[in-house]
């Protein structure tokens, strides 16, 4: 039976299984595809359409003539497109995107300081760090540290930044290898760079230049040691040492290993500094493309208005007399979140309000509002244009909308009969006797009074739950400096942490921070006193049980809309016992336990040993002096402060303590820092 079942296998064995079809490749031939290669008919996932596919492997498709190109399609081609139009509709500008100028300095500047959020493929955190550090100023330096930038090539970071500024020698293995290396300070980078080196260093054709980049490309070392004979002899041929060109040809091995196409890191780069280019010029509109185009992807929108606050630029509420069904920017320069990002709010509702605005002018109140709205909107409907913030640039608070209006009934249910009834009104007008008789008009409810303060946290709630999160404000906001700095763990994230903790039993510090939601004091069944508060930050809420001692220790703290700062660590439940570790499910062996607690305001005095500005050399004009005094000055405080001056051409750096300033370090503070182009880091107290 063995035997049977090894013969069959044997036969099945290099068999196709399945097809499958490129997500992108089209095959370009001198004529009909059919006269060349086997094609079959296959199914393209993302369309569902029929489509010819080739019957031999990709890897073939050139060895009989044909041409594979693989075109991909880029998100990012759709936001520079929309932030175009952003700009058209804002300053009535048109700009031909492909012939913008390559060496501006404000987009190397962008570059230099690292604010490359949504600069396509120069965003993540590590890439940022080595541009600080590189502080690109030419095209070149983008080409390079985007092809550097991948596992495997950036072993070569260190040295290629430390060449660029100086810190480290510029050598080149034989002198031929100087004019092809030279752009990018003697580090080998490209495959093309190789193929140049072959032909000049070892007399290569460009065909077997070419089949060494291919080997490269495709990571066949077998096909690169098969050359390298030839290569010693073409290069020793050309007088060079036999010991350098064998330690050029190990350099090639290993770089075989990540090589990358100059071509493509090219295309790149320039994709890329079209975005930075339209983010130092035309911020707002750049950003309100980018919300536009992550509509659906809440976490990447908020990293992208976080962004926006860094920049000084604000993102506002929806409107019915501003927003457009995207993202847009208004006259002052902010933007307005798009209609269309309301949730459970329909595209025709989006639709008619902003064809009827266009069309008749802005809306002059909220019955102008909801009399001219040429669809029928229902109570769901007004309800998240009132909680999303949509109406309040008609005058009213949000809590009037739902107080008793004179029928007794919340005012927006009045309101959504009226409208009603005047549409009937309308739409009757023509066929009626009495169509022109104010008598049986119906008439406009009366708007209730507002007295008393409205709770701001409820309506924030409502606000995060139609828009997906807080616009109009968040008591937290002022406190991002200390949240960024000092936590180590969100609160939707703690009952995780727990989750995930070892059995070492090894206690893990935590720090979080928050807003006070709820207080609740309890009994248990034994009748001790107990508490549980709640807490939330920007990602959510945890609840805090409170017993004995910490209940409290904590309690004074623990007011509505208090924001605080908690120390605690994970361990190992000091009541659990064997038998509870049979029902896990029930009683959970780990346990988050509070051990300090600050209010949020308190804690850069409390726990800001020292802060620190970094500026240069070139930095250092008047303008500059002035507004950075003017910064420090409006921002006094207790906080020592430091500032290390560099000088790019001699290489000194040089500590200055002020005896002048201190400061009080905040997140306003902190912006304002990144906006004049200064890097901050903070000594914190052990």
């Amino acid at each position: 039976l063995v035997r049977e079942v090894l013969k069959y296998a044997l036969q099945l064995e290099g068999c196709i299984r399945q097809v499958g079809i490129h997500a992108c490749a089209m095959i370009i031939g001198r004529g009909d595809l059919t006269d060349y290669i086997p094609i079959t008919v296959g199914t393209d996932k993302a369309t569902g359409q029929e489509v010819w596919v080739s019957q031999y492997e990709g890897s073939y498709i050139e060895e009989v003539g044909m041409l594979k190109m693989d075109f991909l399609g880029l998100n990012t081609l759709s936001i520079i497109n929309e932030c175009l139009d952003n700009i058209k509709k804002s300053h009535g500008e048109t700009i031909d995107i492909e012939k913008i100028p390559i060496d501006d300095p404000a987009t190397y500047d962008l570059y230099g300081r690292g604010d490359t959020k949504s600069v396509f493929q120069f965003e993540s955190n590590g890439m940022k760090d080595w541009l600080i550090k590189l502080h690109p100023q030419r095209f070149e330096d983008l080409i390079a540290m985007n092809a550097l930038y991948r596992p495997g090539p950036m072993d070569y970071i260190p040295s290629f930044v430390a060449r660029k500024r100086g810190d480290e020698e510029i050598a080149y293995d034989l002198p031929a290898m100087e004019d092809l290396l030279k752009e990018t300070y003697g580090v080998t980078v490209y495959q093309e760079q190789v193929m140049q080196i072959s032909q000049k260093v070892a007399g290569f054709s460009k065909g077997k230049a070419d089949k060494l980049r291919k080997a490269m490309g495709k990571k066949k070392i077998d096909i690169l040691q098969s050359m390298h004979d030839e290569f010693l002899e073409g290069g020793q041929k050309n007088g060079h040492p036999a010991d350098i060109l064998n330690k050029i040809w190990s350099d090639w091995e290993s770089f075989a290993k990540y090589a990358f196409n100059k071509s493509h890191a090219t295309c790149y780069a320039w994709v890329s500094y079209q975005t930075a280019w339209l983010k130092a010029h035309y911020t707002p509109e750049f950003q309100a493309a980018n919300l536009s185009q992550n509509l659906n992807n809440m976490a990447e929108i908020k990293e992208i208005m976080d962004d926006c606050r860094k920049g000084r630029i604000k993102v506002l509420n929806p409107d019915v007399n501003e927003s457009d069904s995207h993202f847009s920017v208004n006259k002052e320069g902010n933007i307005r979140f798009g209609l269309g990002g309301i949730k459970s709010f329909g595209a025709n509702i989006v639709d008619a309000i902003v064809s009827e605005r266009n069309a008749n002018g802005p809306y002059k109140d909220v019955f102008d509002f909801m009399e001219r709205i040429p669809v029928t909107m229902g109570r769901k409907a007004v309800e998240c244009l009132v909680y999303a913030g949509a109406f309040d640039s008609f005058g009213l608070k949000r809590s009037q909308y739902f107080m008793p209006g004179k029928s007794g009934e919340p005012f927006i249910d009045e309101l959504v009969r009226y409208a009603d009834l005047y549409k009937q009104d309308k739409e009757s007008e023509a066929v009626s006797l009495f169509g022109d008789s104010e008598e049986f008009k119906p008439v406009r409810p009366d708007i209730p009074s507002f007295t008393g303060e409205e709770d701001e946290m409820a309506l924030l709630q409502q606000e995060k739950e139609f828009v997906g999160m807080y616009l109009s404000s968040h008591p937290l906001d002022k406190y991002s400096f200390e949240i960024e700095n000092f936590t180590s763990c969100q609160m939707a994230s703690l009952s995780e942490a727990v989750a995930e903790c070892d059995a070492t039993d090894k206690p893990r510090k935590v720090a979080l921070a928050g807003l006070v939601t709820s207080y609740k004091a309890k009994t248990t069944r034994t009748g001790r006193p107990m508490a549980v508060a709640t807490i939330e930050d920007f990602s959510g809420s945890a609840e805090f049980p409170l017993f004995g001692k910490d209940m409290e220790n904590y309690m004074s703290f623990m007011q509505e809309k208090t924001a605080l700062y908690i120390e605690g660590e994970i361990k190992r439940r000091d009541f659990y016992t064997k038998q509870d570790a049979e029902k896990p499910a029930t009683k959970p062996p780990y346990g988050f336990r509070i051990q300090k607690i600050i209010l949020l305001g308190n804690v850069a005095d409390t726990m800001v040993k020292g802060f620190a500005i970094n500026v240069t050399t070139p930095m250092l004009t008047e303008e500059f002096r002035k507004k950075l005094v003017t910064l420090l000055k409006r921002n006094k405080g207790n906080i020592p402060l430091t500032m290390f001056l560099y000088d790019p051409k001699t290489k000194y750096r040089v500590e200055f303590v002020s005896h002048k300033f201190t400061v009080a370090v905040s997140t306003d503070f902190c912006y304002d820092l990144d906006a004049l182009g200064v890097t901050w880091q903070v000594e914190k107290k052990l």
